[in-house]
């Protein structure tokens, strides 16, 4: 034998040692998988994916009381999430609309504009005799309702 075919000889050896332990180290143990993911071929856990359950809106429903004659009625209609809104937002301006819910707000047409009713305090009315209250829904700064937790 020549030192060349020695040398290449040592050569192979090693590149094949060097492969077998390339291969022993990516060869761990397999993935696990929990009790909310299945396997799939490609060796990742395909998770089980469940939408939240949908919350309750609020319960606005009864009277809501503002300044100057300014009164919102909120009655549930026979769809779930649905409302009849009767307002009388100003002095000389009053009337009746659907209103539907989302989350924690009743959306609702009033004259072309869609207005929404919102969760507040009495001091986020804008109304001076709102302030302190704590069960309130505003339309918009100027415009906003209260009650004290009887008028259900």
């Amino acid at each position: 034998m020549t030192s060349n075919e020695t040398v290449k000889e040592t050569f192979m050896k090693a590149l094949t040692l060097l492969a077998a332990a390339a291969l022993t180290a990516c060869s761990g143990p397999a993935p696990e998988t929990s009790n909310d993911g299945n396997m799939t071929s490609a060796g990742s856990v395909e998770r089980k994916v469940t939408a939240p359950k949908p919350q309750p809106a609020p319960d606005y429903t009864g009277r809501w009381i503002g300044v100057e004659g300014m009164v919102l009625d909120v009655a549930p209609t026979a769809t779930v999430g649905h409302y009849t809104l009767t307002m009388q937002w100003d002095l000389d301006n009053k009337g009746k609309f659907d209103g539907i819910a989302t989350d924690d707000t009743i959306a609702f047409d009033r004259g072309g504009v869609r207005e929404t009713l919102r969760p507040t305090n009495g001091d986020a009315t804008g109304l001076k005799y709102l302030f302190g209250k704590t069960d309130c829904l505003t339309v918009k700064p100027g415009e906003g309702y209260c009650r004290d937790g009887l008028s259900r």
